[in-house]
């Protein structure tokens, strides 16, 4: 069972909160402290060392990063619950840690448990969190790290550096500026949603281009694509009018 703690001033989303967890995971998660403040989450953390914390954005007059910046050790998983600015929220879902919009939807929280229990021993808490700070300070995109899973650990990509990305079945190709290829386990369409804001546009089927790095198109049925790295995608015929229009933006 994971040991638990919630950190949240406002009473009816700890209850909400609570609520959900006893009815959708009541033999998984166990709830051992509620702490309503920076002092007082800092507190419970050190006395109870918890596995996992739910923790709101926004504390009083402090936010969770004055937590955070307390704590000698986060060798926890973090699950932020927040009503943050939606451009935010990119950030997030780029550092690969998981947040919760108030109210806190049902599905949401059960999807966002079973990332957890499946990564809970990788370690990797302090890294992720140093790119979710990294990207709230840079939320034009303009240095935006992504958070990218590899055989041994995890990668923080610059967004700015991706020249495009490869989808072979379940897995994706990163083909990097500095002609570096990283191979990660995820499909391109959990890559497309995270980068579609960012200047990238999915041509094919099999690609997700960064359109900074196109050379040329050339025209054809559906035409293809030269990038800076001199490789040829092909553009799919269905896919060819939104991406010239795309281009003309």
């Amino acid at each position: 069972m994971i040991k638990a703690i919630i950190i949240e001033d406002e009473q009816h989303c700890v209850q909400r909160l609570q609520g959900l967890l006893q009815q959708q995971a009541p033999l998984a998660v166990r709830v051992v402290a509620v702490a309503g403040s920076v002092a007082e989450g800092l507190q419970a953390i050190r006395e109870h060392r918890p596995q996992l914390v739910f923790l709101d954005i926004q504390l009083q007059e402090q936010t969770a990063f004055d937590l955070l910046g307390q704590l000698e050790q986060k060798d926890f998983e973090i699950i932020f619950t927040t009503a943050y600015d939606q451009y935010a929220v990119p950030a997030f879902r780029f550092s690969a840690l998981d947040y919760l919009l108030k109210p806190i939807d049902p599905d949401q929280l059960q999807e966002a448990l079973t990332r957890i229990t499946g990564r809970q021993q990788d370690h990797h808490t302090a890294a992720r969190l140093d790119a979710l700070l990294h990207n709230l300070k840079d939320l034009q995109g303009a240095t935006k790290k992504i958070c990218v899973p590899v055989m041994n650990g995890l990668v923080f990509v610059q967004v700015s550096d991706i020249i495009r990305c490869q989808s072979q079945v379940n897995y994706t190709t990163f083909y990097l500026k500095d002609g570096q290829t990283m191979v990660v386990a995820k499909t391109l369409k959990e890559f497309e949603g995270m980068l579609n804001d960012y200047n990238f546009f999915r041509v094919h089927n099999s690609h997700l281009v960064n359109i900074a790095y196109i050379k040329s198109y050339n025209k054809g049925k559906g035409g293809y694509v030269v990038m800076s790295d001199d490789s040829e995608v092909e553009v799919s015929s269905r896919r060819k009018e939104a991406f010239l229009k795309k281009l003309m933006e």
